[in-house]
């Protein structure tokens, strides 16, 4: 029977997980906590509109795709207190709160971090700089759709690509929210219809299309692998694709590690 393996949440879109033995799926389809503050560029801190829904473009904040060295920075974020730690393996880089003076002093600590790494070119860019770090440290928005969803991919999967390529590949490469177990490799990207993970209900929306995020090594900052095009020569895709979005199909609820996943063919 395939299980909920390992869940997970980002704070701060573009850095490191949470990892967590629950998660609260919101009625609109996200979890809670994710992704709730963000750091943006300059001519960035408003939404963009898409179909009359609130969307914050990747490519216009800090993003693994175009930052991989923000993997090796590590986060730790109180949601009560709203107070977020960001530090290396060479120390702290800053902690502070969400008010006005903690904002700018988390703005500077990681645009000067960022400018010490081999990313620091990026920052060069009309419209980047200041960093804005933006966020009520509570609201879920700031995934890479506009619409939001709960994302899954299965440990086999991931395996396939580990196996495929030298460099160390694991989950947290794929960023999801729910990893499973149980299902052999790739199938999760075969299903249709309804998905239930413990008591929550979720109707399979689509699989997800990969970006250069994860050619990023999780620990070291370094882009190690082309995944991109492993996904496409090695298993044959036409895009590169790992997982599968997914909407609550009857309100949300809990979901945790352990949980049954059962499958209902469309």
């Amino acid at each position: 029977m395939p299980v909920v393996s390992a869940l997970y949440r980002y704070p701060v879109k573009g850095f490191t997980p949470e990892q967590h033995d629950e998660l609260v799926v919101q009625d609109d389809g996200r979890i809670a906590g994710d992704r709730v503050l963000a750091f943006r560029f300059a001519d960035a801190v408003a939404p963009e509109d898409d179909g009359g829904l609130d969307s914050w473009p990747k490519s216009r904040g800090l993003a693994l795709m175009d930052f991989p060295a923000l993997a090796r920075v590590r986060l730790a974020f109180d949601p009560r207190a709203l107070r977020l730690s960001l530090r290396t393996d060479a120390g702290l880089i800053a902690e502070a709160g969400l008010d006005d003076a903690g904002r700018r002093e988390l703005e500077d600590a990681v645009t000067a971090y960022v400018a010490s790494t081999p990313d620091a070119r990026r920052l060069d860019r009309p419209g980047v700089l200041p960093l804005r770090l933006i966020g009520d440290g509570e609201t879920s928005r700031f995934q890479d759709r506009a619409r939001g969803y709960v994302s899954l991919h299965g440990e086999a999967s991931v395996a396939a690509v580990d196996a495929a390529v030298p460099a160390p590949v694991d989950s947290r490469r794929f960023r999801s929210n729910i990893v499973i177990s149980g299902v052999d490799a790739w199938a999760e990207l075969d299903w249709s219809g309804r998905l239930r993970v413990g008591d929550v209900a979720f109707e399979i929306q689509r699989p997800i299309g990969r970006c250069a995020a994860i050619t990023a090594n999780p620990d070291s900052g370094e882009r190690d692998a082309r995944l991109l095009r492993v996904l496409t020569a090695e298993f044959d895709q036409d895009e590169p694709t790992l997982g599968i979005l997914l909407l609550p199909s009857a309100g949300g609820g809990v979901v945790r590690v352990g949980d049954r996943v059962e499958f209902e063919r469309g």
